[in-house]
């Protein structure tokens, strides 16, 4: 007699252990329920298709109900839900449109119901306005509305897998977009300076990223939706994509006798058996095994899915096929770059309190010196045995084989030594003779056999600087170019002749821009008795921690979905325009190898279509900082006055150190292009251009350079110069200036904390701190004080006018983007520590104030 084998739901799980049973069982009387019109789609697709990318609606459709039941003999009945199962009886009810409601016997049950998305219960959420993707009926409505005319905004709330491709694809669409993520982070499965790639990603193309901030309800304004924040925030939109997470749709599975977990997800053994007889489960509704770290867990993912269906469908049938565990390997893309993550990431080790090392490198994804390579950022995790935990990558191209192969490490439970004895495929076009994957073993096993000792970003928050010596180890032009707060610079060739500079007592701190001058650094000092650190993947590494997106207060849409994004110096007035073009999941001390972000803008100067040949060209590409820089110079110095150059790079920083360069090196960025396969394209004029005040104006006309910055020294630690200083600050700040305020001596007690701060201190420091007011609300007037009863009049006198309070003041000028920095000669001079400053206060010396001081159109000295 036949066996009655009944499944409930389609798509990945459902459908692959239909397909699998037949193939076993060519008798099995086999019958798939699915409550939606379609039995298997494409659901890691849906985006895409709403974004342009995928035009033909019929390929997201994998397999119709006719072809399953033609090729596989399979009794689908569509639009019939399940709605509760009797394991005694061994029966389900079924709600059908067709048939009404009936019973089905069975002798086995595959349960593959899935996810669905989480609806929190908000004011407005009922709002039509808002929109969920989970199959194709929904991605109908959000193709309608995206394509409707008059839709010209969206808000994407949640910054998971789907958040982020429906940001990606609704932009691509040509809307205005925002995305809200109420954790501080994109993309959970990825570390957090590792998200910040891809996020800066989003930024680029115009996205207006929000995080750290919640959903508080929904309002309907005429056609549009209002999103109300926790932070006071309201962002107005035609439509709401609403994609904060899944949720297990078992429900109707409450009163089967089935054992569910925390999060009410089906709890199966490794034949992927529940605990009712003849009961399977799969897919995105079970809990499953994490494989790293033998935890229970829940990974949505397609993969897992069909795995696990095809194992339901063998243990059905006797096969005892068993299911090992969740790795969460998973990819996405994001416009031009892609990320990927395999294993655990540093949060859910440090969740679960296990020990762990990372190391970053940042190499090319190919040889160098054949065309088109571009930078990956790599991220590994491993334990104190070695033993690959995790890997994180982020780049334009070579990033999924890259991550394919760690995976498969990990899942034959591989230590670093075997990435470095991994023999991969090798050709100039495709990797090099040291794959990324080889030199990330590399890197690890330095760390394991004591070569080097690493340090990460965040632990520059807590480096003890009486103690210890931050030195960058790159070449003087990187330096200047940009560089981490607090560090020397002793280029690694001059450090063996440099040695008496650096004090034996204390530790070094060393870096370079990808970890591999720093290793080598550290080498040297470690040999000559210094205790050393030295940054894993270096400045480039440092720079991702730091991302945070920029303010967009007037979005404009993507009209045309243009092909790159590109600066353009054209009389007084840079123009901006940017573009467009998977799905998955994912802790320490850490050592690096590829780049710089500068800082600074594009100077207007001339109308772009003033040029058309360059008189030099220079492929930079495959070069990682400082190597274009360098090539840029050499490139400009037989070049005169006047005559352009046309620069291709590889290199990400490339975008942000070519504007610094050119500033400090006095020739004009004419054009700075970013092209969607990550290549950089710059054409630059040697000198600058100046004109007098009758030059003529129009396309091709020349302007006069001027600066929007302004810098002011705070020696005065009285109140009401204090209160003058931030109102001209602020004043500045709102009308587009950047602003610098640099405080010396007096000045630093305007920006100490109130509250007395335990710091170790010397006589002299303790002094001072004594006699020195704490805080902005000591401070005196510099007359009229009367005993303090002075300052309280004025303040009670701004209160009654209305006027921002000091610290209001000062709060609202670091909210404005003011840079507040400390001079580091006064702090030691009067003993003031770094952690007696409020946040957001930078420290320099006085070459940093100058360097500032040098860009501005005004000082002011106060």
């Amino acid at each position: 007699m036949s066996k009655k084998v009944l499944i409930v739901g389609g798509v990945a799980g459902g459908a692959s252990a239909a397909a699998r049973l037949r193939r076993l069982d060519e008798d099995a009387h086999i019958v798939m329920f699915e409550r939606d019109p379609y039995i298997s789609f494409a659901n890691c697709g849906l985006p895409y298709y709403i974004g342009g990318s995928i035009q033909d609606r019929s390929k997201l459709l994998v397999q119709t109900p006719e072809a399953m039941h033609k090729r596989f003999n399979i009794d689908v009945r569509i639009q019939s839900e399940v709605v509760a199962i009797d394991p005694v009886n061994k029966k389900v009810r079924v709600e059908s449109i067709e048939k009404g409601s009936y019973e089905e016997s069975y002798d086995a049950l595959i349960l593959s119901p899935g996810a669905k998305p989480i609806r929190p219960n908000l004011p407005g959420i009922e709002s039509s306005q808002i929109h969920m993707l989970r199959n194709i009926p929904d991605t109908d409505k959000v193709k309608a509305k995206v394509a409707a005319e008059g839709t010209r905004s969206a808000v994407v709330i949640g910054g998971g897998f789907i958040g982020v491709e429906m940001a990606e694809n609704l932009r691509e669409a040509g809307l205005e977009v925002s995305l809200i993520e109420a954790g501080p982070q994109i993309l959970a499965p990825f570390d957090t300076e590792m998200s910040s790639i891809l996020a800066k990603e989003l930024d680029e193309h115009g996205v207006n990223l929000i995080f750290s901030d919640m959903v508080q309800g929904f309002a309907e304004v005429g056609e549009q939706i209002q999103v109300q924040l926790a932070s006071g925030t309201v962002l107005q939109s035609d439509m709401v994509l609403l994609a904060i997470g899944v949720s297990p749709d078992t429900s109707f599975l409450k009163d089967s006798g089935l054992e569910f977990g925390p999060r009410g997800h089906i709890l199966v053994n490794e034949r992927m058996e529940t605990n009712l007889d003849q009961v399977f489960a799969v897919g995105d509704a079970v809990e499953v095994v994490d494989f790293v770290n033998g935890t229970k867990t829940a990974i949505p993912l397609a993969g897992p899915a069909n795995k696990q269906g095809r194992i339901a469908a063998d243990n059905v049938s006797g096969l005892g096929t068993t299911y090992k565990g969740s790795q969460g390997t998973s990819i996405i893309k994001v416009f031009g770059v892609t990320g990927a993550s395999t294993g655990n990431n540093e949060k859910t080790l440090q969740r679960l309190g296990l020990p762990y090392h990372v190391i970053y490198i940042h190499p090319s994804s190919h040889a160098t010196y054949y065309p088109g390579a571009t930078p990956i950022s790599m991220k590994l995790i491993f334990d104190p045995k070695g033993t690959v935990l995790g890997a994180q990558a982020v780049g334009y191209s070579g990033v999924d084989k890259r991550i394919d192969d760690i995976a498969t490490v990990i899942r034959f439970r591989g230590t670093v030594t075997d990435l470095t004895e991994l023999e991969l495929s090798y050709a100039p076009p495709y990797s090099s003779a040291k794959d990324p994957v080889n030199m990330a073993g590399f890197a690890a096993e330095n760390i394991l056999h004591g070569l080097t000792t690493v340090f990460v970003p965040k632990d520059l928050e807590g480096r003890d600087k009486n103690n210890t010596i931050l030195v960058d180890v790159r070449s003087e032009i990187e330096h200047a170019n940009g560089h981490i707060e607090g560090s020397i610079n002793i280029p690694v060739d001059d450090l063996r002749s440099r040695l008496s500079e650096l004090d034996s007592s204390k530790e070094i701190w060393v870096y370079c821009q990808v970890g591999l001058r720093g290793y080598t650094a550290s080498r040297i000092l470690q040999q000559k008795g210094y205790r050393v650190k030295n940054l894993t993947g270096g400045y480039k590494t440092y720079q991702i921690s730091q991302f945070t997106p920029k303010k967009k207060d007037n979005l404009t849409p993507n009209v045309g979905t243009p092909a790159a994004s590109k600066e353009i110096a054209a009389t007084g007035a840079m123009t901006e325009t940017g573009t467009g073009t998977g799905t998955g999941t994912g802790t320490g001390t850490g050592t690096g190898t590829g780049t710089e972000t500068g800082t600074g803008t594009v100077t207007p100067t001339v109308n772009a279509t003033a040029f058309t040949t360059p008189d030099s060209v220079l492929d930079a590409c495959g070069l990682c900082c400082p190597g274009p820089l360098i090539q840029v110079k050499m490139s400009m110095d037989p070049l005169l006055d006047g005559q352009v150059l046309k620069v291709t790079a590889s290199d990400p920083g490339f975008y942000e150190d070519i504007k610094a360069w050119a500033r400090m090196s006095n020739n004009t960025l004419l054009q700075l292009t970013k092209l969607p396969t990550g290549m950089i394209e710059a054409y630059l004029r040697k000198g600058v251009i100046e004109t007098s005040a009758s030059a003529p104006t129009g396309a091709g006309a020349q302007v006069i350079q001027t600066s929007n910055a302004s810098t002011m020294v705070v020696f005065s630690g009285d109140l009401d110069k204090a209160i003058a200083s931030f109102i001209i600050a602020n004043g500045a700040a709102s009308s587009g200036k950047k602003v610098t305020m640099f405080f010396t001596f007096w000045g630093l007690n305007i920006i100490r904390k109130d509250e007395k701060v335990p710091v170790n201190k010397n006589f002299i420091g303790k002094m001072f701190g004594a006699m020195m007011p704490r805080g902005s609300r000591k401070l005196t007037l510099s007359n009229m004080n009367m005993m303090g009863m002075g300052s309280k009049m004025i303040r009670s006198l701004m209160k009654s006018k209305n006027i921002s309070s000091l610290e209001e003041l000062i709060q609202m000028a670091i909210d404005q983007g003011v840079e507040i920095v400390a001079c580091q000669m006064s702090m030691d001079l009067m003993g003031i520590t770094r952690e007696e400053l409020i946040d957001g206060v930078g420290i320099g010396g006085v070459g940093y104030y100058l360097g500032q001081a040098d860009q501005s159109g005004h000082n002011l000295f106060i």
